[in-house]
């Protein structure tokens, strides 16, 4: 069992249910999957920068990513039916708490400027966050790297409200601006 999924089990569950006085252990908010995706519309007139692309979200996913493909064909953006238009890996599981500790604690401190993510839910208890560079992440060779490519990361939980997502995440150590950081075990 991975470190965070332990904590989840033997800490937040409890911290949770005592702020918010659930009466059913069921209630209890807990993340269901992350969805790590990236737009690749300036790379798909080159097919050897959306392999790499590709790649490099395996990568920082552990995780084979999928290329996106266009539903329909849009003349103004020159874009066609079928065409590879972004990528996406969607991690649940072990994967998923893997990759949030290491998010929260290896790569959120090597963003620049850094000071916390915006406490800002979608309003169905999901937290969505993007990064403009992929560098950020360790599982790249920074020398293999030819372009950098913005990211948007999304954490789904089972919360119905963003206070209790926003509680969630910060219990397993999400970093936001105006709340107190929980410490990761």
């Amino acid at each position: 069992m991975s470190r965070l999924k332990e904590r989840y089990h033997t800490n937040v569950k409890q911290e949770l249910t005592k702020k918010f006085d659930y009466k059913n252990p069921m209630l209890v908010p807990q993340l269901d999957k992350i969805i790590i995706s990236m737009g690749l519309a300036e790379a798909s007139k080159d097919k050897n920068a959306i392999q790499d692309h590709l790649k490099e979200l395996t990568l920082i996913a552990g995780q084979r990513a999928v290329p996106t493909k266009a539903r329909k064909a849009i003349s103004n953006f020159k874009l066609r039916e079928g065409q590879t238009i972004g990528a996406k890996v969607t991690l649940r599981g072990i994967r998923m708490y893997d990759f949030m500790y290491r998010f929260c604690n290896l790569v959120a401190p090597r963003i620049r400027d850094f000071q916390g993510f915006k406490a800002k839910g979608d309003g169905r208890g999901n937290f969505s966050l993007g990064l403009d560079d992929q560098q950020v992440f360790l599982e790249l060779n920074l020398d293999e790297v030819k372009r950098t490519q913005g990211m948007n990361i999304t954490f789904v939980t089972s919360a119905k409200t963003d206070e209790e997502c926003l509680e969630l995440l910060r219990l397993l150590g999400m970093p936001f601006k105006n709340l107190p950081i929980c410490v990761a075990a």
